[in-house]
């Protein structure tokens, strides 16, 4: 059963959670959407041409290899799957696995549901051993039970998520989980990762809406240490948690940033960002480099297969940056990333925040 008490603070009423007015945009979209119209797009969504499957090369990069001091090996496995391999300061690294799905569909059953496009970019039995697992939230294409048992019996991380997950985590057999709420953190390995606010929503069945937290994580050295900082930013609509990160915690060297999931608008809006948004979301964030996620794996929505990149393309041209400051990795790719720091040019991050052009 759902906890009947929740810590009580400007996200939670002490039965539910909920996303407080302090991060939304300064001028959010705010409407109710009715049954009717989420069962109208439903039956339009019968009509939309399937998805292809794409030719996969086979993927660069060796996850198996020890970062060098000020460098990040980023390993995207699909989805919001990333293996990072942070440096330490005795020349080992810490081994970390963000919301990891490998299961064939993100569904409650094995038999409806969606289902991938593409396999896992790299199977779990070709990862190094895995010390720390984030999950960001409740939702099955981020919290995959057949995929936490398996990382649980191979590697028996530690899991790290936010308030009110980790009696869904239990149930794949494992116990060595700890809850941080948003600015909480946690220290492993030399490393502290911070839970931060996003903009969501959670639900594993019809009878348990909000009754989990959804979140990001920072992850940058606990002391002097050898690591560029990463920030995993989960699942997100567009807000002004992004700005109040950077501000509080420091700007990230390397973000994670959703680009996919976001037709139709007047579903996803207050949930996923566009393209558009999520570079302003770098922006807001000061991130040094920023890799995209959450498009291309499962049909989760609505715009074509190959649209995200595409519109992140645009997007990053009309803010002035660099095609290397904001990239989407191949599937299974595996890259060694050397943050830097460079100018940023182009237009103001209020002006990005609000384009939103359809390709």
């Amino acid at each position: 059963m759902p906890p009947s008490s929740l810590p009580v603070s400007d996200h939670c009423d002490g039965r539910r959670f909920f996303n407080p007015s302090s991060i939304l945009p300064a001028s959010p979209q705010r409407r109710r959407v009715g049954v009717g119209e989420i069962l109208r797009w439903q039956w339009r969504r019968r009509r939309l041409p399937t998805w292809p499957t794409p030719p996969v090369p086979a993927p660069a990069g060796d996850p198996q290899a020890l970062p060098a001091p000020g460098t990040a090996h980023v390993t995207f496995i699909g989805h919001s799957t990333f293996l990072l391999r942070l440096p330490r300061a005795d020349g080992t690294a810490l081994t970390v696995l963000t919301d990891p799905v490998f299961s064939d569909r993100c569904s409650p059953v094995r038999w409806a549901g969606p289902r991938r496009v593409l396999p896992p970019g790299r199977s779990l039995d070709a990862l190094p051993r895995v010390d720390v697992v984030l999950v960001s939230h409740c939702h099955y294409d981020h919290l995959d039970l057949p995929s936490l048992a398996a990382l649980g019996r191979r590697d028996a991380p530690l899991f790290i998520t936010a308030p009110g997950n980790a009696r869904h985590i239990r149930k794949a057999g494992v116990r060595a989980i700890v809850e941080c709420d948003w600015w909480q953190h946690h220290d492993v390995g030399g490393m502290r990762v911070t839970a931060t606010p996003a903009r969501h929503g959670s639900a594993r069945t019809p009878f348990d809406a909000n009754r989990a937290l959804w979140c990001g994580f920072d992850i940058r050295p606990a002391g002097n240490g050898a690591s560029p900082s990463v920030f995993f930013a989960g699942d997100s609509g567009h807000g002004r948690h992004w700005a109040q990160i950077g501000a509080r915690l420091g700007a990230p060297d390397i973000a994670l940033l959703p680009v996919g999931a976001y037709d139709p608008r007047f579903l996803m809006e207050p949930v996923h960002v566009t393209p558009e948004e999520a570079v302003a979301a770098m922006i807001d964030l000061d991130a040094g480099l920023a890799v995209g996620m959450h498009y291309g794996t499962f049909r989760l929505t609505d715009e074509p297969y190959d649209e995200p990149l595409r519109r992140l393309a645009a997007a990053r041209a009309a803010a002035g940056l660099a095609a290397e400051r904001f990239v989407g990795l191949g599937h299974g790719e595996c890259r060694v990333m050397t943050p830097r720091r460079p100018e940023r040019r182009g237009p103001a991050r209020q002006d990005l925040a609000r384009q939103d052009a359809s390709g």
